[in-house]
């Protein structure tokens, strides 16, 4: 635990660089968000143009009450605490000087090297992508926001790229059926996305492998898939019967995409390859016409077909694999995630100054290194099976 004199310590410099990673147009920190942590005592030093590109203006951060820099060095030079969207680049890191702290989606399961490089820079490195999923984290949970975002866009990219209407049309040349949404996965992706599809007018149909979510989907307006599973008495007790568990999914899955006009898948494992739940013959036999965005193509994808970053059609089906579709939205997407770090922040440095107190889940949960050493056990963990 680190404390400290808030009437002596010097406020803390927050730093925001512009985004490296190309294609991210985000920008970590509003000038909304910027104007609260000022008036929390917070110095704030935003580079020259690093909202631009989300719809926020050098005009704007400075109105808020930050300062100005002419570019990251000046940023890495002068903050205790770097605010990112992306993990940094090798020459980020070089920048970064020991002892300060830096917030960002680190996502150290996939990138567990760039943790120990972290570590090895004493750099204290804290991840959005590791906020405990508990009741009072959720003003931080940056995953659920950027799944707000990705579930609403894909519906979007979905319709336009559909050669029909989504909605029921009562039209002088007859009735227009309306699309067929299946939505596999009922995340916070796979909700937003049905919302936004039943919101289009379109019947959605969604499939999730935790029947606990069945009323969520249903209170959208969604029809919720469910398997008859088989049971057989084993010491006394019902047990599923894995092998067919799995055959009646997948031959689930294979008959309702086969029947949509649309699919939207949004199954992740966290740290490891996207399940595949759509095989090239399910894609084979789909409509000519239909449409899968697989918001899953990041990791691997959940379409057998899928192609990172690419749009292509195979059997007639148009097969999408966005791998950034918050930094589509930049603008809110922006707002979004820096209403998150901002609250993070608070927590972290709520007299203005970081405090670590490693008692708290949310401090033990985000904080993967400090002072030279890697605590988060997840990563230790991937590191020595990448030693393996």
């Amino acid at each position: 635990m680190q404390s400290s004199d808030s009437a002596t310590a010097p406020a803390l410099t927050i730093g925001v660089p512009r985004e490296t990673m190309p294609g991210e147009r985000r920008v970590a920190l509003t000038p909304e968000a910027a104007k609260k942590l000022v008036a929390r005592g917070f110095s704030v030093l935003v580079e020259r143009e690093a909202g631009l590109a989300a719809g926020f203006t050098d005009e704007e951060y400075e109105a808020a009450g930050a300062r100005l820099a002419p570019d990251a060095a000046t940023v890495y030079g002068s903050a205790s605490l770097v605010l990112k969207v992306q993990r940094p680049s090798e020459h980020e890191v070089e920048m970064l000087r020991p002892g300060t702290a830096i917030i960002a989606f680190l996502q150290p399961l996939i990138r567990p090297e760039l943790v120990a490089r972290l570590a090895e820079r004493k750099v204290t490195a804290i991840s959005m992508d590791t906020i405990p999923r508990i009741t009072r984290a959720q003003p931080m949970d940056a995953l659920s926001s950027m799944s707000t975002v990705a579930g609403y866009k894909a519906v979007l990219l979905a319709a336009n790229e559909l050669p029909k209407f989504f909605p029921l049309m009562m039209t002088a040349a007859g009735t227009i059926r309306p699309a067929k949404v299946l939505v596999l996965g009922a995340g916070v992706a796979g909700l937003q996305a049905i919302a936004t599809a039943r919101r289009l007018g379109a019947v959605v149909e969604a499939f999730d492998t935790r029947p606990v979510v069945k009323e969520q989907v249903e209170s959208l307006g969604a029809k919720f898939l469910e398997l008859e599973i088989k049971t057989e008495e084993v010491g006394g007790y019902a047990t599923e019967l894995a092998e067919e568990h799995l055959r009646l999914e997948q031959e689930l899955i294979h008959n309702h995409c086969v029947e949509a006009d649309v699919v939207i898948t949004t199954a992740l494992v966290p740290g490891r390859r996207a399940p595949v739940l759509i095989r090239e013959e399910t894609v084979r036999e789909m409509r000519p016409r239909a449409v899968i965005v697989d918001l899953a193509a990041e990791m691997g994808g959940n379409c057998e077909l899928t192609e990172p970053g690419e749009t292509v059609v195979r059997y007639g089906v148009t097969i999408m694999g966005p791998l950034n579709l918050p930094s589509e939205m930049a603008y809110t997407a922006s707002q979004m995630y820096a209403r998150n770090v901002t609250t993070l922040v608070e927590h972290l440095a709520p007299r203005g100054e970081l405090v670590f107190d490693f008692e708290d889940e949310i401090t033990r949960g985000v904080v993967l290194t400090r002072d030279g050493e890697i605590l988060h056990e997840p990563t230790l963990a991937r590191l020595k099976e990448e030693v393996r």
